[in-house]
């Protein structure tokens, strides 16, 4: 059984210019222990799906539909009570931007031991000594003395991986790590993500990964969403995506992506940009900027089918697998000629 069912979300915002679909009928599961990569450029809905899943919305202008199921629960209809003793208990999230997530007139320890005793009945000093753990757990050197600091004494790194031991200070069974390497230097990018992946296996939790960046799929997830403009264009294991990619956003995705074992002049771009989900597109949302559109795909949006021999490989788009199977291997072999 999967912890987190997620069956067709629909996630719009109420807008003085009308309307937004940020996320439009997205569905997916997680398993315990397993990690999942969510994958697309900005504005794609990758961090609206699981702000929505996480009931952090503003309830003033938000409309949702669909199903969230945690452990059988829907989310989506819970109470503001409920929802809250869920948070950072069975479900926590590392935000995007370390920055400015942690508050800055109150000491490291001092929101490390609120986060314990708004889910734990358990004395100030238990809650710092769990603090003070998951310092160390996390890789914060002097713990017992640095749990005192304040966020603007740590650096950008230090102040990720605290972000990383405030949302697993109470064991959550599910991790939403929304761009959890944004402006960090490559060196320390691979530092943390290694440190969840370790933390993953410490507390069995499971994860979803949100990113732009196919490099941090490819090396921390198990399966992979891939969305584009608030719907999804491809889902599959991670192996059988780089090996077999059905969808040409994918294409472009992985084209675009910096090897160190090729040497070229210019990445790949993909043309145009993202469209606007005041008014999306007719049809398919990728048509616009794809090289192999056809009429078709001006006037029917492609439902997400499994591929004819996987029902693990989904994906939305109208092009013949014949011809998806062509270009995923010229793909392939235009990357390994490049290699050799």
């Amino acid at each position: 059984m999967a912890l987190l069912e997620v069956n067709d979300l629909k996630t719009y915002f109420q807008t003085d210019d009308g309307i937004v679909k940020a996320v439009d009928g997205v569905s997916f599961s997680v398993e315990k222990g397993k990690t999942l990569g969510i994958v697309g450029e900005s504005g794609s809905g990758k961090s609206v799906t699981c702000l929505t899943i996480m009931g952090l919305n503003s309830k003033k202008n938000t409309i949702t539909s669909g199903e969230a199921l945690f452990n059988g629960e829907n989310l989506l209809t819970a109470g503001s009570r409920r929802l809250r003793e869920i948070r950072g208990n069975d479900i926590a999230m590392i935000f995007q931007d370390p920055m400015t997530s942690l508050n800055p007139v109150h000491s490291i320890g001092a929101q490390l031991v609120e986060a314990v005793q708004l889910h734990r009945d358990v004395s100030k000093k238990v809650a710092r000594a769990r603090a003070v753990e998951l310092l160390k757990a996390v890789g914060i050197p002097r713990a017992e003395r640095r749990v005192d600091d304040y966020p603007h004494q740590f650096s950008g790194g230090m102040r990720q991986r605290v972000m990383i031991a405030m949302a697993l200070v109470n064991d959550p069974d599910l991790l939403i790590a929304d761009e959890p390497t944004t402006a960090l230097d490559v060196t320390t990018q691979a530092q943390i993500m290694n440190l969840i992946k370790r933390l993953q296996d410490d507390f069995g939790s499971a994860i979803i990964v949100i990113t732009h960046d196919l490099g941090v799929v490819a090396e921390a997830a198990d399966d992979v969403l891939v969305m584009y403009a608030a719907e999804v264009a491809e889902q599959a294991p991670v192996e059988k995506l780089f090996n077999r990619p059905f969808h040409p956003y994918t294409w472009g995705l992985l084209g675009s992506l910096p090897r160190l074992d090729i040497e070229v002049e210019r990445l790949v771009q993909i043309p145009g940009q993202p469209p606007s989900l005041l008014r999306p597109p007719s049809g398919c949302r990728f048509h616009p900027r794809c090289p192999y559109v056809m009429d078709k795909c001006k006037q029917v949006d492609p439902p997400l089918v499994a591929i004819s021999d996987d029902s693990d490989h989904l994906q939305a788009c109208h092009l013949d697998e014949e011809t998806k199977d062509r270009e995923a291997k010229k793909l392939l072999e235009s990357t390994m000629a490049q290699a050799s």
